[in-house]
C-alpha cells in the first residue's frame, strides 16, 4: 500500500530515536489518526465538557451569556513531534435566547503536519414540553480547514522518493458540521458530526498534495447532574467519538462541583468495539488513558481548568503524559431568559 511505503520512508528529523517516533506513530495509527495517509483525526482535549461547542455546534449559545473559551493542549510531552494543539472559541445568545452564535477556531499540529481550522456556529433552540428549562437545539457549523505537510521535517531513506514532498505543502478546503443537543435542568444528550464537507471535496484536489484530509468524526453524548449534599453536585458522564475507520473512542467521566465554584474529577478514557471495521487490524492494543480534571471560579466571570492525562500504554515510559491548560470568561448578557436555569452541562 502506498500509505505503508509512505510510513516506512520518512522519519521526523532531529528525534533522538528512531524507535520512539515509531512508538508516536504507531499510537496514533491505533487512534485512527492515520487510517489513511491523508487522513487526519480530530484533536483531541480532555476538558470538551467544559467547551461544547468543541464538539458540537448545537452548544452555541448555551450559557445565555457571551462565553470566551481557549483551550492549550501540548500531547505526550517530551516526544518530539508530539501534538500541539490550540484552541479559541466564543459564543452567545440572542433573539430571546432562542438563537446561539459562535466561532470556534483550532489549530494543531503532529510532527510534520499541521492543521488549521475556522467555522461560525448557529443553534436555534426549542421549548419541550411543558418545563420551560427542557429545551432542544440544533445546531450547523460551517468554515474551512487549512491543512499543510512540511517536507522539510521529513526525511526520505531514499532521496528520490516520490511520497515525501519538497517544502511546504498546503490546501484549504470548505468545511462544515451538524449537531443536535437535548437538555434541561438535570440531563443532556448530543450528537453530532463533523468534517462533513471537506472529506467531499477533497476528491477534487491536486493528487500530487500529500496533505492529511480531516475524516468524519461521530459524537455522541449525554450525562446527568444530582445533589450529593447542599453544597456538592455530582455529574456523571460519556463521550463516545468515532471516525469510522479507527477504534471507537469511550470516555467515561465523573466530576464533583463544589460550593458552585471548583469542579474536581477525571475521565477513563479506551477503545471500545461497537461494531465491525472490516479494514480495522485484528489485535490492537487499546489506547488507555486517565485523566485528571480540576477547573474552578477564580472570580464571577474568570474560569481557569488543568488537565493531565497519563498514557496506560507503553508510551508512559517515553514520555511526561499530556498536559492541557483552559481559560474561560464570561459576559453577562442582556439575552438571559427571565427563568434562566444555571448551566452545569458545558
Amino acid at each position: 500500500m502506498k500509505e505503508m511505503q509512505f510510513f516506512d520512508a520518512v522519519r521526523y528529523k532531529g528525534s533522538k530515536a528512531y524507535r520512539l517516533m515509531m512508538i508516536v506513530w504507531f499510537t496514533v495509527f491505533c487512534m485512527g489518526v492515520c487510517h489513511r495517509a491523508q487522513a487526519q483525526q480530530d484533536a483531541q482535549f480532555s476538558q470538551y465538557m467544559f467547551n461544547g461547542l468543541y464538539i458540537n455546534p448545537a452548544f452555541a449559545g448555551y450559557k445565555q451569556d457571551v462565553y470566551l473559551n481557549a483551550f492549550y493542549r501540548s500531547q505526550w510531552t517530551g516526544l518530539e513531534g508530539a501534538p500541539q494543539t490550540f484552541s479559541l472559541a466564543a459564543d452567545g445568545a440572542v433573539n430571546d435566547a432562542k438563537v446561539g452564535l459562535g466561532m470556534l477556531v483550532l489549530q494543531d499540529r503532529i510532527g510534520a503536519q499541521s492543521s488549521f481550522a475556522m467555522y461560525g456556529n448557529y443553534a436555534y433552540r426549542l421549548q419541550i414540553g411543558d418545563n420551560e428549562n427542557s429545551r432542544l437545539a440544533f445546531g450547523i457549523g460551517a468554515g474551512f480547514v487549512q491543512n499543510g505537510l512540511d517536507g522539510t521535517k521529513l526525511h526520505a531513506v531514499q532521496s528520490d522518493d516520490s511520497y515525501v514532498p519538497v517544502g511546504n505543502q498546503t490546501v484549504i478546503l470548505p468545511d462544515a458540521r451538524l449537531g443536535a443537543l437535548y437538555t434541561n435542568e438535570r440531563f443532556f444528550a448530543g450528537i453530532s458530526l463533523d468534517n462533513v464537507l471537506s472529506r467531499v471535496v477533497s476528491a477534487t484536489k491536486d493528487k500530487s498534495i500529500m496533505t492529511p484530509v480531516p475524516i468524519p468524526h461521530f459524537y455522541l453524548t449525554g450525562g446527568t447532574i444530582f445533589d450529593a449534599n447542599d453544597q456538592v453536585k455530582i455529574r456523571p458522564s460519556f463521550l463516545i467519538k468515532d471516525d469510522f475507520k479507527g477504534p471507537t473512542s469511550l470516555d467515561i467521566n465523573l466530576f464533583a462541583l463544589l460550593g458552585e465554584r471548583v469542579w474536581i474529577g477525571g475521565t477513563y478514557r479506551t477503545a471500545v468495539s461497537l461494531y465491525n471495521k472490516p479494514h480495522l487490524q485484528n489485535g490492537l492494543q487499546k489506547s488507555n488513558a486517565m485523566i485528571g480534571v480540576v477547573e474552578f471560579f477564580a472570580t464571577d466571570r474568570l474560569r481557569i481548568g488543568y488537565a493531565f492525562d497519563y498514557s496506560l500504554t507503553p508510551l508512559q515510559n517515553y514520555s511526561y503524559g499530556s498536559h492541557e491548560l483552559s481559560i474561560g470568561f464570561y459576559l453577562r448578557s442582556a439575552n438571559r431568559e427571565p427563568y434562566f436555569n444555571k448551566c452545569y452541562f458545558n
